[in-house]
Order: structure tokens, then sequence, then C-alpha cells
């Protein structure tokens, strides 16, 4: 079902009074390729707004992409077009590239060269895989969807410096290309390198820095 048409001047990204028995109101609005990131100590919600917004968690208000209630996308098809990508990503089968749609999988090889990650680990078991390695490649699996909105939780905090320069410098090449992204980070000079407006949680409540 292809999605309903763009109401002119919608954010990419909306947010309306989302909430939870545990956390908000949340009230956000992004444009197409603008940044937002979001610190705050542990447990204070950062987690748990992303997921609300992915709809993994229980939660009441409006979410908007490009004009459009989230309502009108199945779940399943909703999480293909915002991406959640954990701090620790789940992995569903022995192999990595059963992970990746055979017809993503050479677009997938090609991003992995971009970070760091050599071409044969696709083809080789999960187990194998460092921790640095499996969140690379769990980016990778958000971002060859091609998705408006990602959500990002910590994707760096595993990374060498080395691998954290070519994630971000991949992320910026892609909000250049109008993608929207919303990341966890306890890094404020990750945010800024992002370009991202900055956001605090504390109390399970979202205010601008």
């Amino acid at each position: 079902m292809a999605p309903p048409a763009k109401p002119p001047d919608a954010p990419r990204l909306a947010v309306r009074d989302l909430r939870s028995p545990l956390a908000g109101p949340f009230d956000l609005d992004l444009a197409p390729g603008e940044s937002a990131a979001i610190s705050g100590p542990s447990g204070s919600g950062k987690s748990l707004f992303l997921r609300m917004v992915a709809d993994l968690d229980p939660n009441s208000g409006a979410v908007r992409l490009d004009g459009a209630p989230r309502e009108t996308l199945s779940p399943p098809s909703w999480r293909r077009r915002v991406p959640y990508v954990a701090a620790e990503s789940g992995w569903w089968a022995d192999h990595v590239a059963d992970h990746f749609e055979p017809s993503r999988l050479m677009a997938a090889r090609d991003l992995g060269a971009r970070v760091g990650l050599a071409a044969g680990l696709f083809d080789g078991p999960v187990l194998r895989l460092s921790t640095g390695e499996r969140q690379r490649l769990a980016i990778l699996r958000a971002l060859v969807l091609d998705p408006p909105v990602l959500l990002l939780d910590e994707p760096t905090a595993p990374l060498d410096p080395d691998s954290t320069r070519q994630m971000e410098s991949l992320l910026r090449e892609r909000t250049a290309a109008g993608m929207t992204l919303v990341v966890v980070t306890h890094d404020a000079r990750q945010a800024r390198r992002l370009g991202a407006r900055h956001f605090l949680m504390r109390d399970r409540k979202m205010a601008p820095v």
C-alpha cells in the first residue's frame, strides 16, 4: 500500500502528546534532513521514547510521517519506514546475510566497506562477530531500507574512534540527502558533529538544551 500524499509543509516526523504510563508527554517536529540528539542520565527515558515512536512499547498520542498518521501503516510497515536500532540489536538467524533481503545485500556490502567491515563478514555466522561489528551491521540493516526516518540508540558506543568517524560520516551523508535522524547519545560532541538539535531527557520528560 502506497503511503498517503504528503500535505504541504508537513514535518518529516511529527510527534504530538506521545505518552505512556511510564513517560511523556513528548512533542517533537523534525524536517527532512534534520537531526535530533537526546542525552540524559541512564533510566531517564531516552530509549523508551525511541521505542514509543517506533510503536514497540505501549503509547498514546499522535505520530506522523510526512503528514500521514502512523495508524495508516501496519506496525511492520511503519518500522520499515521508521526503523529503530537498539543499543544491542537482536539477531534471529545464524548467518549475517540472512538478516538482509537478497535484493539489498549488495548495497549492504558496499556500505559495510565504508564503515570498515570486511566483505567476508556478510557470509559468516553472527556468533563470530565482535560487538562493534554487530552494531555496525545492525545500523546498515536499517540504512539499506532507505528509511525517511532513522532512530538510533547509542549507535557508536561500542565502536573505536575510526569506526565512529566512518559511521558518523555515513549518517551525515544520509541526512544531507534528506533522511531525518533521532539519536540517543551521551556524547555532546557527537551531537555537534551530526549537526543535531540537542535535547535533554530527565525524569522521562524531554526539553531542548
